[in-house]
């Protein structure tokens, strides 16, 4: 019969969580500072290692060093890497009430370990506070969207570690609980084993979200305008070139718009690159709100954008850009600038999307000749 040590597997989980806490930590330092949370997992493993650690020298060292303080470490861990999810998910951490909540809890603990000593009291009081931060993962977890097979894998291990602790407690009633952790029956070798090994899945699981995150965010910066998040202009001409040849296929009409910012140099020129900056950011929040959904926005270059807008008429091109126009029609004097706009559709089976950004560009050019702060057509 196989014998387990647990002093043993407590041990190795914190040597593993130490490890990870590693592989987090050189994560942290690589990727971009838009991902949150990373600190607080590096720490969250950092402090369950080091938790562990100290568990597993029961009986060699003081029961303050013991007992005490990983009763302390351990939920600290655990909460820390709730707190790490709620910044990694753009959740408001509110850490006070918890820290609270982990402090009296081993208060209680203190007093079950020196001056009535009850390994059950500490057991139940110590699982139960696990359950809390795990159920409040949980619900953190099931409320992000979209599902990703490391969330999925995340909220599994979670899961199964809220089932290991309630049978823990559970069997701490009908069985003989021992008089420590390093007791050797067989529900707490099953106990001490399996949450081990759940540890570090969790703390794969959150090194997969952070994996999972970074492409994401590459995925995003490789599309958009790390400036406005408008789309890049070569991602737009890809859009464009998809959605022509679907319009030409079912023989319907899509616009494009091309938008250049009047006298925009000048505020560069006379208030600073900053609130150029920021003149361009406006402008492109405001252009959302006034396009569809399906409709896309692009930055071609400088203070020009480009609006792709599919199923659409020339006329109805016209009133989109006449509503754009008139919100930039009257901008504060220091902050913003009118626009001029050229539009066009797909004419004929022949065109392509250098032909119709030429004509919307011959359009817009032909507003600028006319006065600026107006809508072209070609």
């Amino acid at each position: 019969m196989i014998h387990i040590d647990p002093r043993t597997v407590i041990l190795l989980a914190g040597v593993m969580s130490g490890f990870m806490a590693v592989i987090l930590y050189a994560l942290k330092r690589s990727y971009p500072p838009a991902i949150k949370g990373l600190g607080e997992w590096v720490a969250a493993l950092a402090i369950v290692a080091i938790g562990s650690s100290l568990a597993s020298g029961l009986g060699y060292l003081p029961n303050l060093v013991s007992i005490t303080l990983p009763r302390l470490l351990l939920p600290s861990g655990l909460f820390l890497c709730y707190l790490g999810m709620q910044r990694f998910f753009g959740a408001t951490p509110r850490p006070i009430r918890w820290f609270a909540l982990i402090a009296g809890v081993v208060l209680v603990q203190m007093w079950f370990t020196f001056v009535s000593p009850s390994f059950h009291v500490r057991l139940v009081l110590s699982s139960s506070l696990a359950v809390c931060v795990f159920l409040a993962m949980l619900n953190l977890l099931r409320k992000q969207a979209p599902s990703s097979t490391a969330k999925i894998l995340t909220m599994g291990v979670v899961v199964v570690m809220l089932g290991i602790l309630v049978m823990r407690m559970v069997t701490s009633v009908i069985f003989p609980v021992g008089r420590d952790v390093l007791d050797t029956s067989p529900q707490q070798l099953i106990y001490v084993t399996s949450f081990s090994f759940l540890i570090v899945l969790l703390s794969v699981g959150l090194v997969l979200m952070a994996a999972e995150r970074l492409h994401s965010e590459m995925s995003f910066l490789a599309t958009h305008d790390s400036l406005t998040n408008a789309l890049t202009r070569r991602h737009l001409n890809a859009v464009c070139a998809i959605e022509l040849d679907r319009s030409q296929r079912h023989g319907r009409s899509m616009a494009l718009l091309i938008m250049d910012l009047d006298y925009f140099k000048a505020v560069n020129d006379n208030h600073g690159h900053l609130r150029g900056d920021r003149v361009l950011v406006d402008f492109v929040a405001t252009a959302n709100r006034l396009l569809r959904r399906p409709d896309q926005l692009a930055r071609f270059g400088g203070e020009e954008f480009v609006a792709l807008l599919p199923e659409t008429s020339l006329e109805e091109a016209l009133v989109v850009a006449e509503r754009i126009r008139q919100a930039c029609a009257q901008p504060s004097p220091e902050t913003a600038c009118t626009v001029s706009i050229g539009v066009t559709t797909n004419h004929t089976a022949g065109d392509s999307v250098d032909t119709l950004i030429a004509r919307a560009d011959a359009a817009m050019y032909q507003a600028k000749a006319k006065g600026r702060n107006r809508v072209e057509s070609a």
